[in-house]
């Protein structure tokens, strides 16, 4: 209790004093506030930096956690995917061929699959399908075809919502749903790239897929930034199922079917597993792959940290600097207080309290004042910047850069009060004469 009544003596003295010295507390306050910005804003920018390459990250290969299951090259690994994970949410199917959109019987504008905007395709691949028998080439279905208007395009077929292990940001439209029953007119949704193509050319609106026994009419229903190199589409593989069999949905020129499954689904690989040995894949093929990528990049992370947080509390120590000869100045003022109240019975600690008091309350009140200008231009930043870059739409100021600021502004408080608190304390009583 008397240690309690010592330091609630020495932060109301403490606040005293800081209102009785209004213009040096603002100075003080002046001379730290951007060595406190700096810690904020670097703390606050490795955190929206991570989420921004774990945002990258996520589209393009899948969140944290999330497992890979590929299958292996055997037309009956599909269909006994299928029918294990039919039913189940915490699993999705991703087959990967390749389609053609627009004028039947035309080689497309891209051929090869490249982006429009950068010329078109790469011009006929030398395209290859492996077996347990070895490897042979399969035939160009656009050999001596003209060039029309037509558009290829990666054709991923789902059996589920991808975006809870893939979350693409929808840009227009709607993604697929998974609740209503197969359309013979099949839904396909365009990443960004494709639907630049469509946007700039007049493309007919029929299909057709490697494998496929009939060309269909596709409805485009929505676009999304999955993060890919080129364009691609994505169909649910039930609605595409009308027009192939089962078991040519996994083109083997585009490799076999990926599982992507959540982190508790393990009893699932292991029926998966046995399903397909049981049918005749060979179980050596099946590989298992879990998604850190947090892990990889956090090297690299923490590095940039550092190295920022090095030139932070070089701006800090400059803040300090200025607190430091504020508080020397201010008690070779009050040296005769000082002593008056040592006279009068004040012990030495108390003494120094009350000066440290001052400057650690200026350091929390320099931190509020950055954290709160660094929460504005947070907000100003998301508001201008949102539309062009999505990691910034709707973000939240980080709680570790606020932790960071009131850390930054304490140690600020003790290093530039310390020693001001030492003289203080060590004022002796006889100088109360010289009053």
């Amino acid at each position: 209790m008397r240690l309690s009544g010592r330091f609630r003596s020495s932060l109301i003295i403490g606040g005293q004093g800081i209102r009785a010295r209004k213009m040096r507390t603002f100075l003080s306050m002046l001379s730290l506030f951007l060595g406190v910005l700096a810690v904020v804003t670097v703390q606050a920018g490795s955190v929206i930096a991570q989420r921004a390459m774990l945002s990258d990250v996520e589209i393009t290969q899948g969140k944290d956690g999330t497992v890979q299951m590929y299958l292996p090259s055997d037309p009956r690994s599909v269909p006994v995917a299928m029918d294990v994970i039919s039913g189940r949410t915490d699993a999705v199917g991703v087959t990967r061929g390749k389609a053609v959109i627009g004028e039947p019987g035309v080689k497309p504008l891209n051929e090869g699959g490249g982006r429009l905007d950068q010329g078109g395709g790469y011009g006929p691949a030398m395209r290859v399908t492996c077996d347990a028998n070895g490897c042979k080439p399969v035939t160009d279905e656009d050999a001596g075809a003209p060039q029309g208007q037509a558009i290829e395009l990666a054709m991923n077929s789902l059996t589920g919502d991808i975006r809870q292990f893939r979350p693409f940001r929808l840009q227009s439209g709607e993604w697929l749903d998974f609740s209503s029953a197969p359309s013979l007119s099949p839904r396909i949704v365009l990443n960004k790239y494709a639907a630049e193509g469509f946007a700039n050319h007049e493309i007919p609106a029929e299909m057709r897929v490697s494998g496929a026994v009939a060309n269909a009419t596709p409805r485009i229903i929505g676009v999304v930034d999955d993060g890919g190199w080129g364009p691609a589409a994505y169909v649910r593989s039930d609605e595409l199922l009308n027009w192939m069999p089962v078991d040519s949905l996994s083109d083997q020129r585009y490799g076999s079917m990926e599982l992507m499954l959540a982190p508790t689904a393990t009893d699932l690989q292991q029926t998966l597993r046995t399903r397909l040995v049981a049918a005749g894949a060979n179980g050596d093929e099946i590989h298992v792959e879990t998604i850190n990528s947090l892990e990889e990049m956090q090297s690299q992370l923490a590095l940039m940290r550092w190295i920022f947080l090095g030139m932070a509390a070089m701006v800090l120590l400059i803040g300090v600097a200025g607190i430091l000869n504020v508080g020397l100045a201010t008690v070779g003022e009050r040296i005769e207080e000082f002593a008056l109240r040592r006279a009068v019975g004040t012990p030495r600690l108390l003494l120094a309290g009350i000066v440290l008091a001052e400057t650690l309350l200026t350091g929390l009140l320099t931190a509020a004042a950055a954290i709160g200008f660094g929460i504005v231009g947070l907000k100003a930043v998301s508001s201008l910047l949102g539309s062009r870059e999505p990691f910034l739409q709707n973000v939240d100021f980080p709680w570790q850069a606020g932790v960071a600021g009131v850390i930054a502004g304490l140690i600020a408080g003790i290093l530039g009060g310390l020693i001001p608190a030492i003289r203080a304390a060590r004022i002796p009583i006889a100088t109360v004469m010289r009053a």
